[in-house]
């Protein structure tokens, strides 16, 4: 007759600290010198000033209803993301 153990259960842990920083260094690394994120954020905001300007009745309505649900973020009157 065999005898069977049961399969023991074991947590164990796994720290990513060390391989989250060697990513965001290749991230950075990729990224390079030129990049300027001040402009970045800049040329973001700008983008969603014009896509959502100039909008219709309609339109508005749409977008003030995706801003209620949380879907888009909630901007100012100068089109900056409100805290």
């Amino acid at each position: 007759m065999s005898h069977h153990r049961e399969a023991e259960l074991r947590s164990f842990g796994f720290d990513l600290t060390h391989h989250e920083a060697v990513r965001r260094a290749a991230v950075v690394t990729a990224i390079g010198d030129g990049w300027d994120p001040g402009a970045v954020l800049a040329g973001e905001e700008e983008a969603h000033r014009l896509l959502y300007s100039g909008l219709d009745e309609e339109q508005q309505r749409t977008y003030d209803r995706l801003v209620a649900a949380g879907v888009l973020p909630a901007r100012d009157g100068d089109g900056r993301a409100a805290d």
